[in-house]
C-alpha cells in the first residue's frame, strides 16, 4: 500500500511526468539523429580506402554494396605520396555483415541525389583472402572515373555538331505551311479549355496558395544554388546510373509503374485514416510543451546527476573486472561439500536456538536489560572513595521503630511463610520471573519498573501493565 501511494503521488505530478516524457523523447531523438553514423553499442568493421579525389564526399556519407547501405564514411584524411602528389584516404565504418571484404574489392564514388549528395559504392571481389580490421585499399583498387556528360558531348566533332544544328533547323521548317492544320488543332482544344477553367479556378484560389508554392520553389532553388556544381557532376554521372537501371527496367521498373495505380488508390484510402493520427500527434506535442518548460527547471538537477554518474561509470570497469573472479570464488565456495554441510548445520543450530532467541531477544530490544546489567556491572568497580571501590548495594534492614521484636517471617532470619504484616513494611515483594515482553507475556518490562506497594504482599507478576521504559526506580 505504501508503494502504491508513492506511485500515485508521482503520477499525480504533471511536471514530473512531463519531464520524464521529455527526457525519453530527447534520448529517442538523440539515437535517431546519430543513426546515420551507426547506432551506439553495435559492433563495427573498420577499413580504409584511398581515392584520387573525394568528389565532394563528406563525413557521414553512405557506403553501399549492391545498393544496400552497409556503413558510413567516418573520417576523410589527405595523404601525400612520395612523389609529392596528394590524394585522399576514406576511413570507413562498416557493419559486421560485410566482414571481411575480399582483398580484390573495388570501389567508386557515385551520385545519390540531384542535390549533389554522393555515396561510396563498394564491389566485393572473389578472393578467398579477406581484409583484416584496419586494412587499407590502395589507389589501384579505385575504379576509373565514370564517363561524364560533358565528355560525351565533347566526343562530337565540329562537323557532327554542325549537322545537329541543321537537323534542328529542318525540324523547324517542317512546321512551315502547316497553319491550317495547326488552326484545326487549336480549334479542337476548346473542350480541353472548358475543362481547364475549374482547374485554373482552383489554382487561383487563396486556399491553394499557388504564390506560396512558387516562393517555396524559390527558396529551394536558393538552397540548391551552392551545390550547382555538384548537381552538374551528378547529371554527368547519370550515364552510369541509367546503365544500372537498364538491367532492371523489365520487368521490375515496368511492374512498379503498372502497379503504381493500385498504390495510389491504396494511398487515397489510407491517408484519410492517417490524418487523425497526425492530429493526435500534434495534440501530444502540445501537451508535452509544459514538460519541456519544466525540464528547464530540472536541468540543473539532471546536470548534477550526470556529473555524479560519469565518474561512477568510469569507475565501473574496475568493479566489473573484479566481478568475474568474485563470481568464480563464489561458485567454488558453493561447490565445496563442506560448505553445504556447514550451512545445513548452521540452519539446524538456528532452528534450535530460534525459540530461545525469540524469548530472550525482547529483553534487550524492548527492555534493554542486558545493557543495564553491563552498566551496573561496570559501576561495581568504578564507584568508591579514597580507600577503594565497592559494590553498589542496599542492605535489607527493616525499620520497626522501638519494637525490638522481629515481625513474623521477617527477612532478618528464617521464615516459614512469606512476610505478611502486621507492620506496614513487613510485606514480601517477590517476582522471580518478571515479564520482559517475551512471546506469551504481557508487553511490559516489570523488573525495574514496579513501584513498591506498602501494606501489601506481592508475589509473582504485578497486576497491570508497567510499560516498557526501564529506569532505576527500586523494584518491589
Amino acid at each position: 500500500m505504501r508503494g502504491d501511494s508513492r506511485l500515485q503521488r508521482l503520477t499525480a505530478s504533471p511536471v514530473l511526468v512531463g519531464a520524464l516524457t521529455t527526457l525519453i523523447v530527447i534520448v529517442a531523438v538523440f539515437l535517431a539523429y546519430n543513426a546515420n553514423n551507426g547506432l551506439p553499442f553495435t559492433p563495427t568493421y573498420r577499413v580504409s580506402v584511398e581515392v584520387p579525389d573525394t568528389n565532394s564526399l563528406v563525413r557521414g556519407n553512405e557506403v553501399r554494396v549492391g545498393g544496400v547501405r552497409v556503413g558510413v564514411i567516418e573520417t576523410i584524411e589527405p595523404v601525400q605520396a612520395e612523389d609529392g602528389s596528394v590524394h585522399a584516404k576514406l576511413n570507413l565504418k562498416l557493419d559486421e555483415t560485410v566482414n571481411p571484404l575480399p582483398e580484390d574489392t573495388t570501389y567508386i564514388i557515385r551520385a545519390r541525389s540531384a542535390l549533389g549528395l554522393k555515396f561510396l559504392e563498394v564491389d566485393p571481389g572473389q578472393s578467398d583472402e579477406g581484409l583484416a580490421e584496419g586494412s587499407i585499399l590502395g589507389l589501384d583498387a579505385a575504379r576509373p572515373e565514370p564517363v561524364e556528360i560533358d565528355e560525351l558531348f565533347n566526343t562530337f566533332q565540329e562537323p557532327v555538331r554542325r549537322a545537329i544544328q541543321i537537323n534542328q533547323r529542318e525540324f523547324g521548317d517542317a512546321l512551315a505551311a502547316r497553319g491550317p492544320a495547326l488552326n484545326a488543332a487549336i480549334g479542337e482544344l476548346r473542350p480541353l479549355l472548358e475543362l481547364l477553367i475549374p482547374v485554373m479556378r482552383n489554382l487561383s484560389s487563396p486556399q491553394t496558395d499557388l504564390a506560396g508554392f512558387f516562393r517555396g520553389l524559390a527558396q529551394a532553388a536558393g538552397e540548391t544554388a551552392p551545390v550547382a556544381e555538384e548537381q552538374a557532376q551528378m547529371f554527368v554521372a547519370l550515364d552510369s546510373t541509367f546503365s544500372a537501371l537498364a538491367a532492371v527496367s523489365r520487368p521490375f521498373i515496368q511492374e512498379s509503374i503498372t502497379r503504381g495505380v493500385e498504390a495510389e488508390n491504396a494511398a487515397l484510402e489510407t491517408l484519410p485514416r492517417i490524418r487523425p493520427f497526425l492530429a493526435h500527434s500534434a495534440a501530444l506535442f502540445r501537451d508535452l510543451q509544459p514538460g519541456a518548460r519544466a525540464l528547464a527547471d530540472a536541468s540543473p538537477i539532471l546536470a548534477s546527476a550526470f556529473e555524479v554518474g560519469i565518474p561512477v561509470l568510469r569507475a565501473s570497469p574496475a568493479l566489473n573486472a573484479q566481478l568475474a573472479p568474485t563470481a568464480a570464488a563464489l561458485v567454488r565456495f558453493q561447490q565445496n561439500p563442506n560448505v553445504v554441510t556447514g550451512i545445513e548445520a548452521l540452519g539446524n543450530t538456528a532452528s534450535i536456538l530460534d525459540p530461545t532467541l525469540a524469548f530472550v531477544t525482547p529483553a534487550q530490544t524492548v527492555c534493554h536489560y542486558p545493557s543495564i546489567l553491563l552498566r551496573n556491572a561496570a559501576g561495581t568497580v568504578s564507584v568508591g572513595d579514597g580507600i577503594g571501590t565497592w559494590l553498589q548495594s542496599i542492605t535489607i534492614f527493616g525499620d520497626y521503630g522501638t519494637n525490638t521484636q522481629l515481625p513474623p517471617n521477617s527477612e532478618f532470619g528464617p521464615s516459614s511463610a512469606p512476610a505478611n504484616g502486621p507492620q506496614a513494611n513487613n510485606h514480601l515483594h517477590y517476582n522471580p520471573y518478571p515479564n520482559t515482553a517475551s512471546p506469551g507475556q504481557t508487553r511490559e518490562c516489570e523488573a525495574g519498573n514496579v513501584d513498591y506497594r506498602n501494606r501489601a504482599t506481592v508475589i509473582g507478576n504485578v497486576p497491570g501493565n508497567q510499560g516498557t521504559i526501564t529506569d532505576d526506580r527500586p523494584s518491589g
